[in-house]
């Protein structure tokens, strides 16, 4: 008894092997010509006990008989018992050409050299698609009664199992699994599908809600899920059962589960929020096709969908599954397999062996370049306030992944030593001194940077000016205000509006923006400092909406306290928390990586969000750790004189841990 196979080094191909392998007889698989040496490691990988049994055909699916020469035709004519055809594309983005090319026409081939070879039975793995949106139950004994069967991937396995049914002139049996997931004992799959289009989505949700938070969700149609060793084994099981020619089977779950359901059994196996509240998808089929259509015709409308979609990975066909109409019977499938043992096992059982291996193999992060130098090796980084705390650090930082760093600041000899540093460590940076202070200066600096390199890839605007000062104070200091005001924000915009055209018109840069966590908590004491943050984060979300399209990000990041000479004259500072400027380099690290939009801490985030909800509530907290802290030394014009109220006491150190990295 000998098998041939096509997809023998697909998903389920490879599982029906391992079922077959314990069988007698040669198994052949066909192979492209340039895919044998990949056959002949998955075979030492898998089966190397069963490798003189496992033979490669060489061969193409869109050639007529499958392309295989005439003299191993001959070779195997009356030799091969089973021809199982598994080969397929599983692809509901893919065009209706590529899926005729191989469906329909693949199967006809597969056909053709079946019968050329007399096989005794021709095994067609169709799918559950073949039904299309039939609304009710779908009998096994059911193919012609297939309704809107209007998208490509549902029209060509329909009819490459009609082709089967019509033009096979040897027997035929013919399998319908339902949508196919990982190996229920090891998690193994090869690709996403079906439900593991969602599981970008959970993985969000468990990242930005803790667990026991209720979320809304959908609930839709009834989706019919098997795990792929269910189905190989079912294959190999009925394929050698007498008396089954002629006849189809639904591999198929018989107690099949809501999508809403579905979706939280895995968002259980990811340990993240439950869709406790969940909408019915078939409300939205009440809303007229025209006004769907007119709405999707809009540009924001479109962009905005196409970017979550893209997001969270998921073709936007995959929608059109949310409400499936279809359920199946498999009544055929149970009395083939009765007896046996094979059966579907629960979803809860083995999902959280799916979610498993989907993170450690598939989950689309994994793939994303996260090493600095990935993003910033031969660029040119120009970052300001570079000789010494935050600017320093990440000049480092980035000469040492291989970007070419451009050192901003005003003192000539910090600025001299770190660029000595960064040279003689075998990096590559050069000089540029300039008080960002002065708008003559900083169009000065934009000039000779254009001049000896033309452009600048990534700009980080980090060179400023604190002051912690309460209002009681600053009466007759205006000044404070102004030049705050002109080297945060009108210098750092100076630069921006200078290398901004370019980045633009080479559709490619990245402006970072160091901003402060006080801008988010609205800190006492820094009301000119929190104000010249905010306006350039205000001008840095118009400035992103603008350019969104053009290849040139914006990120703000809202820096918690660190421990940087800025700080050094508030002696209070020494007891509290703070981070390294080591530590903060990295959140420029995370922005060059991610591009986003905003780093901030949670507690940042969260101090925002209490004051959009509970003002009063935000107010009367910053105002106690206002009268709680008291103005420095250095603010009460008494700078190098200890005072008694410097020295922090129990209550404010641990006021200060508990609202770790905001500024007081």
């Amino acid at each position: 008894m000998s098998y041939f196979i096509t997809g023998g080094t697909g998903f389920i191909g490879r599982h029906l092997i391992d079922q077959l392998v314990q069988r007698k007889g040669n198994i052949y698989v066909l192979v492209r010509k340039g895919s044998r040496d990949k056959f002949r490691a998955l075979v030492q990988e898998r089966w190397p006990q069963h490798s003189k049994r496992l033979l490669a055909v060489n061969g193409d699916l869109t050639k007529r008989r499958l392309g295989v020469s005439a003299k191993l035709l001959d070779e195997l004519d009356g030799n091969i018992k089973h021809v199982f055809h598994l080969a397929a594309m599983y692809d509901m983005t893919a065009s209706m050409e590529d899926q005729h090319a191989v469906n329909i026409d693949g199967t006809r081939h597969a056909v053709q050299f079946a019968e050329g070879v007399n096989a005794k039975c021709f095994h067609h793995t169709s799918s559950i698609a073949a039904a299309g949106m039939y609304r009710g139950v779908f009998r096994e004994d059911m193919f012609e009664e297939a309704e809107h069967l209007d998208h490509p991937y549902l029209r060509t396995k329909h009819d490459s199992e009609g082709l089967v049914r019509s033009e096979c002139r040897i027997p035929w049996r013919i399998y319908r699994p339902g949508i196919v997931l990982g190996h229920s004992e090891t998690g193994e799959i090869d690709k996403v599908d079906g439900p593991y289009y969602f599981f970008k989505m959970i993985q969000k949700m468990r990242r930005m809600l803790p667990q026991w938070m209720p979320t809304l969700g959908v609930e839709g149609g009834r989706i019919n899920m098997v795990p792929v060793d269910f189905v190989a084994r079912a294959m190999d099981h009925i394929a050698h059962q007498p008396k089954l020619d002629g006849k189809c089977f639904h591999l198929t779950d018989p107690k099949p589960r809501r999508i809403g359901e579905v979706l939280n059994i895995f968002a259980s196996a990811g340990h993240a929020p439950l869709m406790t509240m969940r909408i019915d998808a078939r409300m939205f089929s009440f809303v007229p096709a025209a006004i769907k259509q007119g709405l999707n015709m809009l540009p924001p409308v479109r962009r905005i969908s196409n970017h979550v979609l893209h997001e969270l990975g998921v073709p936007r066909a995959v929608l059109g599954m949310l409400n499936y109409p279809t359920r199946f019977d498999s009544r055929e499938t149970e009395a083939a397999l009765k007896g046996s043992g094979i059966e579907v096992p629960p979803l809860e059982d083995y999902a959280w062996i799916l979610w498993d291996y989907w993170e450690r193999h598939l989950d689309p992060d994994l793939f994303i370049d996260r090493s600095l130098r990935g993003h910033v090796a031969g660029k040119k980084v120009l970052i300001t306030g570079g000789s010494s705390g935050i600017g320093k650090a990440a000049s480092v930082m980035m000469a040492k992944a291989g970007a070419e760093v451009l050192v901003v600041a005003r003192g000539e000899e910090a600025l001299q030593e770190t660029v000595a540093e960064i040279n003689e460590a075998g990096g590559l940076a050069h000089a540029y001194r300039c008080d960002l202070s002065d708008i003559a200066e900083c169009d000065r600096l934009v000039a000779e940077v254009l001049r000896d390199h033309g452009h600048v890839d990534i700009l980080v605007n980090n060179a400023g000016r604190s002051i912690r000062r309460s209002l009681a104070l600053s009466y007759d200091r205006f000044h404070d205000f102004t030049r705050t005001m002109q080297l945060n924000y009108f210098g750092s915009l100076k630069l921006i509006l200078g290398f901004l055209p370019l980045m633009e018109q080479r559709r490619s840069g990245q402006i970072i923006n160091i901003s402060s966590i006080g801008v988010l908590s609205n800190a006492p004491r820094f009301s000119a400092y929190v104000a010249s943050k905010a306006a350039l984060d205000a001008f840095s979300r118009c400035a992103a909406a603008e350019f969104n399209d053009t290849g040139v990000a914006f990120t703000t990041i809202n820096m918690p306290l660190v421990r940087t000479p800025m700080i050094a004259p508030t002696k209070m500072y020494d007891n509290v928390p703070t981070i390294s400027p080591e530590e903060a380099a990295e959140k420029i690290r995370d922005a060059v990586i991610y591009r986003p939009q905003r780093i901030a801490t949670r507690l940042g985030i969260f101090s925002q969000v209490l004051h959009m909800l509970a003002p009063k509530i935000s107010e009367i907290i910053m105002n106690s750790a206002f009268r709680m802290f008291p103005d420095s030394a250095a603010a009460k014009g008494m700078s190098g004189r200890k005072t008694k109220e410097e020295q922090p006491s129990d209550e404010q150190i641990a006021f200060a841990s508990i609202m770790r990295g905001i500024h007081w």
